[in-house]
């Protein structure tokens, strides 16, 4: 059973930093594009980031490009989202996504507020 378990959201202040990370389980995920989505409040989920089984090679929307970076842990079964220099409209709920199964997790909160 493929399970996404995302973590690592909470309140930050502009410019400001998070890490969030999604542990994957029920497949093999070292052979397997991820992907973190986001949705804001009364807005379509959109794509922010994408990270390909080959060669880690990764693609970014461009609202976070040089701002955020994904990445992942083969050994750990997790990828991540770092998150900096947030600003105000980074606020919304943040979803890992794995497209070969079309399973999606839970989603983390991240709200960039002074």
């Amino acid at each position: 059973q493929v399970q996404l378990v995302e973590s690592g959201g909470g309140l930050v202040q502009p410019g400001g930093s998070l890490r969030l990370s999604c542990a994957a389980s029920g497949f093999t995920f070292s052979q397997s594009t991820m992907r973190w989505y986001r949705q804001a409040p009364g807005k379509e989920r959109e794509l922010v980031a994408v990270i390909t089984s080959v060669r880690d090679s990764t693609n970014y929307a461009d609202s976070v490009k040089g701002r955020f970076t994904i990445s992942k842990d083969n050994a750990k079964n997790t990828v991540y989202l770092q998150m900096n220099n947030l600003k105000p409209e980074d606020t919304a709920v943040y979803y890992c996504y794995a497209p070969r199964f079309n399973s999606w997790g839970q989603g983390t909160q991240v709200t960039v507020s002074s």
